[in-house]
């Protein structure tokens, strides 16, 4: 089917719409993911395996003790509500109490470890401890599962400078950042594309948002050993060609940083994303180096100063 003639041509959109509803902070956040919220989903919507495989592993961990925890005092409480007599083989002396000897004869059971000094008595006691290994068996090996997928899931650890540049770039001036990788293994085949996104007027006096993707001096390298400056050329060509610091702060300018590569201890290709606002363009400023050539010979990087700039 052709396209009407006076059909309106589609503008770029990576996927972030350009309808302008509200000042927003930024696009990407610091630590690569979309500045979304979603509501109307019902129960946790399908995020619960992504909720773990994606949260820090201190929040992963705590969620998992508290888990063991809850289970056991519930159980704990379940053994109490049947009555004395129930749970056998602790002596009275012990000090752990009712509650406690409970409490514990619930863990034991749940991790299937059984000492064998506590033991079930009775019809009732036998059917909640055989419910709560059958738990237990099922709980550790989804934990197990979910921390293989944590450890075996794919990801870059690259490191940004805080502050984007504008620096000189022989007869004009250039957009730069740097990149680093964190890691002691090898990408390969890194590629990098800018967006700026800024909030202007249509033809009608809407409000929407723009997207433009900047031509880089290099969009690739074919090794990230050391630190990569991405640069930017401001000339003539480029939408921020005369654009001042309050031209981006009434543009609400953000600028959109995907870069992908080959991960060579993962063989698999892996992506980060990363986004600068105007507030965070230090103008009239250049990187210093760093890295260097150590007294024995061999390159030495400082990832602490990947930051480091000097007036230009």
């Amino acid at each position: 089917m052709s396209t009407p003639a006076n059909a309106p041509v589609p503008r770029f959109d990576p996927g972030l719409t350009q309808q302008y509803t509200g000042a927003l902070l930024r696009a990407i956040n610091k630590d690569g993911s979309f500045n979304v919220r979603r509501k109307g989903l019902h129960g946790l919507g399908g995020n619960f395996y992504t909720l773990l495989v994606n949260t820090s592993w201190s929040r992963f961990l705590g969620l998992i003790a508290v888990v063991f925890l809850v289970l056991n005092v519930a159980f704990a409480g379940i053994y109490i509500a049947l009555g004395p007599g129930e749970i056998q083989g602790a002596p009275s002396e012990n000090g752990l109490g009712t509650f406690g000897q409970a409490f514990f004869f619930s863990a034991q059971t749940l991790t299937t470890v059984g000492y064998g000094a506590l033991y079930p008595v009775g019809l009732a006691a036998h059917i909640i401890s055989s419910f709560e290994v059958t738990m237990g068996l099922l709980g550790f090996a989804l934990a197990t599962g979910m921390v293989f997928a944590r450890f075996s899931r794919p990801s870059s650890k690259l490191v940004f400078s805080d502050q984007m540049v504008v620096a000189p770039y022989g007869a004009v001036t250039s957009l730069q950042f740097r990149v680093a990788n964190q890691r002691n293994n090898v990408i390969a085949e890194v590629e990098a594309r800018m967006l700026l996104m800024t909030v202007e007027q249509d033809a009608q006096g809407e409000l929407k948002r723009n997207f433009t993707e900047l031509m880089l001096e290099r969009k690739s390298v074919l090794f990230l050993a050391l630190t990569w400056n991405i640069v930017h050329p401001i000339d003539k060509d480029s939408p921020l060609w005369g654009r001042t610091r309050e031209d981006l702060q009434r543009l609400q300018a953000e600028l959109l940083i995907l870069i992908k590569g080959y991960d060579d201890s993962f063989s698999q290709v892996v992506h980060t994303r990363y986004s600068y606002r105007w507030d965070e363009i230090e103008w009239s400023a250049r990187f210093i180096p760093a890295f260097g050539v150590a007294p024995g010979g061999h390159m030495m990087l400082d990832v602490a100063k990947i930051s480091e700039t000097s007036p230009a």
